[in-house]
């Protein structure tokens, strides 16, 4: 899901009170994932303003309720969005969803990316993978439990 989809009218102030209907595709989606895979960039020191609205904006608290979530940060810099991912887990956590603990931290993303904007490095595409099997099966083991 990319949040630049997200539709110009859950940005009015009236959508707090009621969300719009362009909104439900977003809304449903959450709702009917296994699990969520959540890629963050940083953005002076945080995580990006749309993310922590569009995560306000869901049904509360059945939208990440028990649900499984995994992070990957990518930064320009040296750190590979530690800290917006870490500003995550807090709001995931309080939000009581199951945290899935392998993360993955791009840093200096523009180096790891080739022609097609791709990720081109293969110690980066290792660990995407690697976290994605095991992400995989965490949410197997949420689902059964």
């Amino acid at each position: 899901m990319d949040l630049a989809e997200l539709p110009p009218e859950i940005f009015l102030p009236s959508a707090y009170a009621e969300k719009p209907a362009s909104f439900a595709r977003f809304n449903d989606a959450i709702l009917s994932a296994d699990g969520l895979h959540v890629v963050t960039p940083e953005y002076n020191g945080g995580m990006p303003g749309v993310l922590k609205y569009f995560i306000d904006m869901l049904k509360f608290p059945e939208s990440f309720e028990h649900r499984p979530v995994a992070f990957t940060g990518i930064a320009s810099g040296v750190w590979g969005a530690l800290r917006p991912v870490e500003q995550l887990q807090a709001v995931f956590g309080y939000r009581n969803a199951h945290v899935y603990p392998e993360r993955v931290f791009i840093p200096a993303v523009r180096g790891h990316l080739g022609a097609d904007g791709g990720i081109a490095t293969t110690e980066i595409l290792t660990r995407l993978k690697a976290q994605a099997a095991g992400f995989a099966a965490f949410v197997e083991r949420m689902r059964r439990a």
